[in-house]
Order: structure tokens, then sequence, then C-alpha cells
């Protein structure tokens, strides 16, 4: 699906790059320049065959972008939809009396009527393994009992507890979905599990229920029931109740939440809890680009507590994360303190480290894999060591950044290679066909720009003295790459009119005159220019909407 949304942006630029115009040109606007290309490549006006030849092509392609964004109609598919919008197929019901707005609806209609035929085969698998060390050997060591022992020399690590979860999600109709979980857990020796089956209805935009059944043999049948529902359009409530039979009795349990956004980025919680372990909680969320913070107070029995935790999120290309906490309550204090980092396109690893009285010292390591967690708390000690604090810090730290350096980059930098490759071999035959496109068009453009030239040189006008577009190789530690760029010299001098150039924000490989010399890569447009005599120099990105001249682009003003 991804791959088709991307397939259809790349369209939906096309023929505004090719006219270019804005994306919300008038209809003015798409006339006037339909009317320079057409003067441009009119084959009447080439007397050569090849030529003419070349110029029809371009002709008729100028000629299906303006009828495409001239019609309302066919505008609207073509926004929505790209190319293959514009196809036969799947719109023949569709009336062209209709307006733009109706397509759309017609449009998302069509698309809801894929989806539904899809969600029979979608799942949504979600799973949990974790696993639990006791490394407490390490730290609090008895030499005297293992002078005793032959080979007690090594501490003993042991695995005492583990705990495997998995669910998938599926859907039945665009309103109902039944969930299925399990779950396995044992811990010293004993363990146990359970399976549940959930069926979730939306009942409206509002809200949604849910009903579960579930078993196993350490709690026994559950029965429960939970509800959503917005209140207002920032408010929320959820309700959850729980019968647990056992040998002991019916358990019940009732869980209730009130949500309420305090603003933008803030939001408000306070939750009721009667059961096994009654209590009742008020917590605020705050969630910023950049943070993350919470505080929470929590009243019950057994566990009485006020929390406070705060995250920072780094803007890298990795999404670092640090973040600390601290609780405090009947069961004493913890304070914990970690970072997370995303080392591959759906992996991101963390880890935290958890300081307490009386819990010890522990690690938590987490890796996030797509839908797949897997979580590794080592416990290190029980009292509290510097020593452990000290290990428990600087030992992750040091080994992520040797498997960074040594592992993780290596294969993330030849995964991205092996993927641009596989982008150029698929696109290599369109490359082609629009190279040959872009040669013939600067062919054609050669006794239009030489008349250009003339005019913007009897008044000191606008002139293109170099232009080059694709990737430009300016960093030291890069230059073992080649930079791949084309001249487009005689394309942008086309494009001047009065002593002006615009170009509009849109990839500029549509452009008439250019085309894709390095296909996934980013790409920019370097601009060398002369106005009124005076050299200028721009580097525009390949998005980036251009006008020139300017005065900042002058070269005795930089240096």
């Amino acid at each position: 699906m991804a791959a088709a949304l991307e397939e259809d942006e790349l369209d939906n630029d096309d023929y505004y790059s090719l006219l270019n115009v804005r994306r919300e040109a008038t209809q003015e606007e798409l006339k006037a320049s339909y009317r320079r290309l057409c003067m441009l490549y009119h084959p009447d006006k080439h007397r050569d065959p090849d030529l003419k030849r070349q110029a029809e092509q371009l002709f008729n392609l100028v000629h299906q972008a303006y009828e495409v964004l001239s019609d309302p109609q066919s505008r609207a598919i073509y926004d929505i939809y790209g190319k293959r919008g514009l196809e036969v197929e799947g719109w023949e019901v569709v009336e062209r009396k209709r307006t733009p707005a109706e397509i759309r609806e017609e449009f998302e209609r069509l698309q809801r009527e894929r989806e539904e035929r899809r969600l029979q085969q979608r799942t949504n698998p979600k799973g949990t393994i974790s696993v639990g060390v006791d490394a407490t050997d390490l730290f609090d060591r008895y030499e005297e009992d293992y002078e005793e022992i032959s080979g007690g020399s090594l501490p003993h690590i042991e695995i005492n507890k583990m705990h495997i979860s998995q669910s998938i999600e599926a859907p039945l109709t665009t309103s109902d979905t039944a969930i299925l979980s399990g779950s396995l857990s044992t811990h010293n020796g004993n363990g146990g599990g359970n399976i549940s089956l959930a069926l979730r209805r939306v009942t409206s935009a509002k809200g949604w229920g849910e009903v579960e059944l579930g078993a196993g043999d350490t709690h026994g049948p559950l029965f429960g029931l939970k509800m959503f529902r917005n209140l207002t359009p920032r408010c929320f409530m959820t309700a959850q109740c729980a019968m647990q039979f056992s040998s002991h009795g019916v358990r019940p349990g009732v869980t209730t939440v009130l949500a309420r956004h305090l603003d933008k980025n803030t939001m408000g919680y306070l939750q009721w809890r009667w059961g096994t372990q009654s209590s009742m909680n008020t917590s605020i969320v705050r969630d910023t680009k950049t943070s993350h913070f919470t505080f929470a107070v929590q009243l019950g029995v057994p566990h009485t507590f006020v929390m406070m935790s705060y995250q920072y999120k780094f803007q890298d290309d990795d999404q670092t994360k640090i973040k600390g906490s601290v609780k405090s309550g009947f069961f004493g204090t913890v304070v914990e303190y970690g970072a997370e980092a995303k080392i591959s396109r759906h992996s991101v690893l963390g880890a935290t480290v958890s300081v307490g009285v009386p819990q010890g010292v522990s690690l938590k390591i987490k890796l996030n894999r797509a839908s797949q967690t897997y979580f590794f708390p080592i416990h290190l000690t029980d009292q509290l060591l510097p020593s452990a604090v000290f290990y428990a810090t600087v030992g992750p730290l040091v080994f992520y950044l040797a498997i960074q350096r040594l592992v993780i980059k290596p294969y993330v930098c030849a995964q991205k290679e092996q993927e641009l490759e596989k982008q150029r071999e698929s696109a290599a035959s369109d490359v082609a066909k629009k190279k040959q496109e872009a040669e013939s068009a600067v062919l054609l453009m050669q006794e239009s720009v030489r008349r250009i030239i003339e005019a913007e040189e009897s008044r000191m006008g606008l002139i293109i003295l170099n232009a080059w577009y694709g990737k430009f190789v300016t960093d030291n530690s890069r230059k073992h790459e080649r930079a791949r760029v084309i001249d487009v010299t005689v394309p942008l001098q086309c494009l001047v009119k009065d002593s002006k150039l615009i170009l509009t924000e849109a990839s500029k490989c549509g452009l008439p005159g250019f085309y894709d010399p390095c296909v996934g890569e980013e790409k920019s447009l370097k601009v060398l220019y002369q106005f009124r005599g005076v050299m200028h120099q721009v580097v525009a990105g390949d998005t980036e909407a251009l006008r020139i001249p300017k005065q900042s682009h002058r070269i005795d003003n930089d240096t």
C-alpha cells in the first residue's frame, strides 16, 4: 500500500511539474503555461524530421497534462489517485456531471469497499517475550562459600522467570473485530498459562464495546466487558468490569478511566479501580515534539505512590530519547534512567537502569521489532552498590556504541544501498525514456533559448550561465562518492520570462528538459546566473520553490 501511495505522489506531481504550475493553479495560470509550451514544442515549427517527431511526442504530453488539469472532474480524480485514477476501470460508474467534491466522495466509497475486501485477509499480530535474569551473584558473592566448591570462581547467572504472550486481530467486518490472545509464564520452576477471546464492535464514531472470555490454569475462567465512549470532543471515558472464577470463589473487579484534553499537548486522567487491588489514581501527561512528561499520584491498597517521569526526544535520524523517573510509595523508592534509539527501520533498542530501596539495582533491556517486543530484566543486586550502578550504566552504553559502529551502521548502509540499487533497476527503463524526452526537449529549445538570451542581454536581464541538477557531494567524508548531476542550463533559460524565473514546489525532475539522474536519492538544483551584469548563485532543494533573481544570491554579498 505504501509503495502504491508513493507512486501516486509521483504521478500527482508529474503534470504540475511539467507545466511548472502550483497545485492550486487557476485556469488562467494553466492556460498561460500551456500556450508557452505549445509555442515551444509545436511540430510545425520544426522542419527536420527527427526534431518534428520529437516535438510531436512532447507536444502531445503537454496537451495531455493540460487536458487533465483544465477539466475539474479529471483534475479532482488526478489529485486524489494520480494517473491510474484516470483509467476507465473503476470510474465508469462516475457521472461526468459530478462536482469535484462528489468525485472525491465516490473515490472514498470505492476505497472503503476495497478495504472491506482486504479485511478478511489482514491480521495485526502482537507479541511479547520477557526473560528475567538473576545476576546477583556478580555483586553479592560470598567468597567463603565458593572456596569450598570446585569451579566456584565463576559467578552463577540463571534465568529465573519467563513470560511469552501473543495476540492476533481478525477483522470480521468494518465494525467488528475478534482478538485472540494467549500467554505462558514460568517463575522459579512454577508456571501456567491462559487464553482469551475478545469481540469488539465499533458502535458509532464516538465509541465501541468489547466482550472478553478467558480461561487459564492459574486464575480460572474469566468474563469481562469493556466500553469506550467520547463524551465531548475533548473528553472520553473507558469502563471495564470483570468476573474471575476460581476455587476461592468469584473475584469481581471494576475499572473506570475519565480523560480530558487540558490543552493541545496535555491530557489529564482520573482512574478508579475496585477489586482485589482497589485504588484511585490521577495523572497528567504532556507530550510534545521534543519531550514527554508524566506526573501521577495513586492512593490504594496495597500500592500508594507518587511518580514523576520526563523524557527528552532528540530530533535526529535515530529518534534518540533519554528518560528519567522517580517513584516513591509504601513499597520504597525507585529511581530509573535510560535511553532508547532507532537502530533500523523497524527496530528500537532501549536500556533502563533501576535503582531502588529495597529493590536494589536492575538493568532492563528492551528491543521493539515491528509489533514484537523482547524484554530482558536483569537483576544485578539487592543492595545499593555503586559498582553495580556504574557497570549497569556504562556497560550497555559501551556495548551499544561498539555494536552501532561495527554492526548496525554497516548493515543499514548496505541495506540502503541494496534498496537504492533495486529502485534504479526497476526505474531504469522509465529513466531512459525520460532522459530521451529531456534530450529531445533541449534540442527543441535551442532556437527559443537563443532568442530569450538575445532579449535578456539587450536589457541586461537574467542570463543562466550554468545550472546543474542532481546529487552533489560536498562533505569531505563522502569524497569517495560520485556526484550524479545533469546540465539543465538550457531548460532553465527557456523558463525565463521578463527577466524572472519562477519554479513551484514540486520535484524538478518533471520540468521540461529535466529527468532524475539519481533515483531514490536527495537532489538539489545549483544555478549560476547573471543579472544586471552581476554574478549570482543559488542552491535549492528538489521540492523547494525558487524565485530568481534575488539580492541574497549575489556572490559579492557572500564573500
